[in-house]
Order: structure tokens, then sequence, then C-alpha cells
């Protein structure tokens, strides 16, 4: 049986209304959780780019991208081990501020783990963290005894350490046209 691992699907694609609800429904019909999702620009104007986590074998990734391909939308889907991408995520943290001046071990924790302090009022102050997934939730459990008032996390952003073709394909798409 095939070992299930993660998985970063990429998916450029002109931006429609209603593209979405249908690539969410491709991974509905196969039960397969999306455990992460970023809509943004890309790299190539008028096209937007699709980053999709999801936890399966590779057969099933495959036969996904394939059914994301058959979008009319979609230019171009590609699927990535972690292995093959650079990826990262971000939280944001919400803490009462007396703790900033009474636990010592608070600016301790910000410092080791790299995060940044975005904001301090009288009562709150944020902190910014951005790194894998592992990273963030090693500072949330850090912080969590010490009581977060509100959580967030972002979804992933990756791009892959080989070159995807999509801006060739672009080019020599328009130049048929």
């Amino acid at each position: 049986m095939e070992e299930k691992k993660t998985f970063t699907i990429s998916v450029y694609s002109e931006n429609n209304v209603g593209l979405l609800n249908r690539i969410s429904g491709i991974f509905l019909k196969r039960h397969i959780n999306i455990e992460s999702l970023n809509v943004s620009s890309s790299e190539i104007d008028h096209v937007s780019r699709f980053v999709i986590v999801i936890y399966a074998t590779e057969d099933w990734t495959k036969r996904i991208v394939k059914q994301i391909e058959k979008q009319i939308e979609v230019i171009k889907a590609f699927y990535h081990t972690d292995e093959e991408t650079i990826y990262q995520e971000t939280a944001l943290f919400k803490i009462e501020s007396h703790l900033l001046f009474d636990e010592r071990q608070i600016q301790n924790i910000i410092k080791e783990s790299n995060s940044q302090i975005v904001t301090v009022s009288r009562n709150f102050f944020v902190i910014s963290k951005s790194g894998r997934r592992n990273e963030i939730e090693e500072l949330y459990d850090q912080l969590k005894p010490y009581g977060i008032m509100q959580f967030v996390r972002s979804a992933r952003i990756s791009v892959s350490k080989e070159e995807m073709q999509i801006s060739t394909m672009l080019k020599q798409f328009q130049e048929q046209e």
C-alpha cells in the first residue's frame, strides 16, 4: 500500500468566480481534507496561484491534479513534496500586556523563537512568528501556560526548488494566439 505524505499543489489559473468552489469539490468527492489553502496573485500578470496542502498518497495527488487541470480556467497545476519546496506559515499570538513585563521568561521565549512583537497596548501585545508549522506549534506550546488571548495561523505559502515552466508555457500559448 502506498504511503501517505504531505503534498503541496500549486494551481495557476484565471481569477474567476466559482473556481475555488469547484476545486474544493474535487477534494470533497474523494474525501481528502485540505490542510491549508492560500490564493494570491502569482509572478504572472492577471494569473492567480492557489497553494493547496493535502495529506494523501502520490497516486491520489496525481489524480486530483489531473481533475483540477480539467477546469476551464486552470492554466496548469503542479504538485510537490515538502522536500521539493521552500515553504512557510505565519502566526499571530495575542497575549496580556502585563506578562511581557512581569514574566521574564516571555521575553526569552520571544527572543529564542525569532519572533517579533508587532504591537503593544495597555491590555495586550501581539507576537508574529514566521516559519515551518512545527516551529509555530512549538511557540504555541511555550506560550500556552501563560495564556493566549487569541491565535491565528496563515495558510502555507511556498515556492518550488526547481523551476516551474509556467512562464515559458504562457509565452508559448500567447504566441500561438
